[in-house]
């Protein structure tokens, strides 16, 4: 290390620059389980613009379960070879009763009309398949596929579902790259209730000056779109009437949200 410096110096070589993004952004995301996998049990329950999707049986059955998945996912912190039981003993309680509604897990207020994914992307497949795109693309005779189980096994096996991910953010708003977490509310999977409940509990130098900010409206073509909380460039966005895929939902919102963001106003 001492020559490389001796050597920088007396070639008079520049020191390296390290580029910071503006920002980062996620929305509906899974980034720490052990605490998003707590709020299943409600927001299965929720009623805002939507019935309950299960009875009181599956409810308490799920009350019930929770502490077990939790401990579960802890341990999975520890010991990555205990994380696929993590992962089964979870979604068998956790997901599996809502998804035996027959309600899409992804908009709470559809039925799941294409399982798995629940939605018709063979749009997505047709434009992918013609040959200039396939061409520009530069993937040969390679089949398109929505959802490749095999690659998603690959991540299950390694522990990546289960695993916490918040700890990457403190110290990119250490480094005064802002931050934004979002949430359609009528998603189930990857619900507002815990995003907002780990954005919430976060470890970083200004987690109580977060805490205690208030959601305010946010607002949007003149219109109250959602909720914002935001502290010292960290922001948790609820965003109303969207599901997982809030652009797809809420196009206009989104392009304002994504405006916003980038304009440094959130």
């Amino acid at each position: 290390m001492a020559n490389g410096l001796s050597a920088r110096r007396s070639l008079r070589l520049p020191e390296p620059s390290r580029s910071l993004p503006a920002g980062t952004s996620v929305g509906n995301g899974l980034v720490a389980p052990e605490i998003q996998y707590q709020y299943y049990k409600d927001m299965v329950v929720s009623t805002n613009g939507h019935k309950p999707a299960v009875g009181n049986l599956t409810h308490a059955a799920m009350q019930a379960a929770t502490p077990a998945c939790i401990a579960a996912i802890k341990a999975c912190q520890a010991v990555a070879a205990s994380c696929l039981v993590a992962i089964e003993v979870c979604n068998a309680a956790l997901l599996l009763p809502y998804q035996a509604s027959g309600m899409n897990v992804y908009d709470m207020r559809e039925p799941c009309e294409k399982p798995p994914l629940c939605y018709d992307f063979s749009n997505v497949a047709t434009y992918l398949d013609r040959a200039e795109v396939r061409a520009a693309l530069g993937v040969g005779q390679r089949k398109w596929s929505d959802c490749n189980h095999v690659v998603a096994l690959g991540f299950e096996l390694s522990g990546d579902w289960m695993q916490s991910y918040e700890k990457k953010l403190p110290d990119q708003l250490g480094d005064g790259v802002r931050v934004l977490i979002y949430a359609g509310d009528q998603d189930y999977i990857c619900n507002w209730l815990g995003n907002q409940a780990w954005a919430q509990a976060m470890p970083w130098p200004h987690r109580a000056d977060f805490a205690a900010t208030s959601p305010v409206p946010w607002m949007a073509g003149g219109k109250q779109a959602g909720t914002l909380q935001s502290s010292h460039g960290f922001s948790f966005l609820r965003v109303y009437d969207a599901g997982h895929m809030v652009p797809r939902d809420q196009p206009a919102n989104a392009l304002a949200m994504l405006h916003a963001f980038l304009d440094g106003e959130m």
